[in-house]
């Protein structure tokens, strides 16, 4: 367990980022490497496989709701210097894990063709992505117990090990990608199937691995059967963090169909083009996400320790640091998208409609990052209810004019792109507003932390054992 109430703020996030950045990466890796391989099969496999991605945000969401209300709850516990309570939070996490991972399982068998029938654009596309989220879906079953553990060592200030967990599952995965796909060296193509295939034999060897290093080294919160039996008010301390999170995938979710359901009338290069540019996008905002997610534990721990001194220079510092990588990525995407994008497709419609997306929408990198780092602050402060505003805010700006647009003579896709900057923009000063009343409702105001010595009750940040 490393204690991050103490020592610099700078110095944490810098040491937390690069694992949690290379174990991010390693998982974005994994569908962009796929859509390389993939390529080959066609514009329909393309854009069923991107399509078919984008029920991960789904997944996703539960993954969100297990993975933030783990990190703030047991984070708190351990700024509290309570083990007991850390340990137990923990291990019912464990329990739901079991349960979403069971619940994934289900749903793909049952929903995986009605969903890409809702959004592709022929049939040979609803083909690909259903037979690809289908061999896809045991290792994002598989993704919540990985997530768990991840989760509460994080809390805890430790990041390595799941990072090298995921760069060596990536690298399975890779391995594998072109042999299950493309028949390379067995002569037995498996086609999108092998995709799926691939990750998932990663996935469950990467489990493996974190499991058999959790139980030999981890020694502040373990696995414990007798805490595994469901107790109401502990699960509802967790889905009471994590559940408005969630919410903000499902907005992703939302968010990201009606793009594809907007692109449907411009075929399935367009949605190939979009599905290749929005998978990289999201690869080269990996590094401000992870700075992002390094603060989270580190307010988390502060909070709980009522230090909010500490957890408001953990916001300025982290929104600085995201600020300047996304400024640097925001200068690579317009000046060389063509760096970022080679390889992907040899078709040039496909490959054009990603290049325009990916000049376009990079304008909105810095708005991005600084929703990512007031996202983390709401997680380390234990009340995600406002990340859940910020972004449905986003969806309604955004999806009921773009399928307006859509609708009228002479509508063009690039109207997409601009249209989603503007509702990024908008969802990120509503987050710092938001930030910023929670600061007060939470924190106090500085004045007052500094003028008391030592803290009255009236001051202390609120501790209670219940999230707000």
């Amino acid at each position: 367990m490393k204690d991050l109430t103490n020592g610099s703020i700078v110095r944490h996030i810098l040491i937390m980022t690069p694992p949690i950045m290379a174990g991010m990466v390693s998982i974005m890796v994994c569908q962009p490497v796929d859509l390389y391989f993939v390529s080959g099969l066609g514009d329909a496999a393309v854009a069923g496989v991107a399509a078919a991605g984008n029920a991960g945000f789904l997944v996703n969401a539960l993954l969100q709701v297990l993975g933030v209300g783990t990190v703030a709850l047991v984070a708190h516990a351990v700024g509290r210097k309570d083990r007991a309570d850390a340990n137990l939070i923990f291990n019912q996490a464990v329990a739901l894990s079991v349960l979403f991972g069971l619940l994934t399982l289900v749903a793909a068998a049952a929903l995986s063709r009605l969903y890409m029938r809702s959004i592709a654009a022929d049939e040979a596309t609803i083909d690909a992505g259903t037979t690809y989220l289908l061999w896809l879906m045991p290792a994002l079953a598989l993704e919540f117990v990985m997530q768990v553990i991840a989760s509460a060592l994080r809390a805890t200030g430790i990041v390595r090990p799941a990072m090298l967990v995921r760069v060596v599952a990536v690298i399975i995965n890779i391995a594998l990608a072109p042999v299950l796909i493309s028949g390379w060296g067995t002569g037995y193509p498996l086609g999108v199937a092998g995709a799926g295939l691939a990750t998932s034999i990663a996935v469950a060897i990467g489990t493996l691995m974190l499991l058999v290093y959790f139980r030999k080294v981890e020694r502040y919160v373990a696995f414990n059967p007798a805490q595994w039996r469901p107790q109401p008010r502990h699960l509802m301390r967790i889905l009471n963090v994590g559940l408005p999170a969630g919410g903000e995938f499902v907005m992703m979710f939302i968010f990201m169909g009606v793009v594809y359901y907007v692109l449907s009338d411009f075929g399935a290069a367009a949605q190939a083009g979009f599905g290749i540019g929005q998978r990289m996008l999201g690869l080269i905002q990996m590094p401000a996400l992870a700075v992002a997610l390094a603060a989270g534990p580190i307010a988390g721990q502060n909070f709980g320790a009522a230090n909010g001194a500490r957890v408001r220079e953990t916001f300025v510092k982290s929104a600085l640091i995201t600020t300047v990588v996304m400024v640097g990525f925001l200068l690579l995407a317009q000046l060389k998208p063509e760096f970022l994008l080679a390889g992907f497709s040899n078709d040039q419609e496909t490959m054009t409609v990603a290049y325009l997306f990916l000049r376009i929408i990079s304008l909105n990198m810095v708005a991005q990052g600084l929703i990512f780092t007031c996202s983390s602050m709401f997680q380390g402060l234990g009340n995600t209810k406002p990340v859940l505003v910020s972004s449905a805010t986003r969806v309604f700006t955004y999806s009921l004019p773009a399928i307006w647009l859509s609708t009228r003579p002479g509508f063009h896709m690039e109207y997409v792109w601009y249209l989603s900057i503007a509702a990024t923009t908008l969802q990120a000063v509503l987050s710092l507003w938001l930030l910023r009343r929670e600061f007060g409702k939470r924190l106090g105001t500085p004045l007052k932390e500094k003028a008391v010595e030592p803290a009255s009750p009236e001051t202390v940040v609120p501790l209670a054992r219940e999230p707000a």
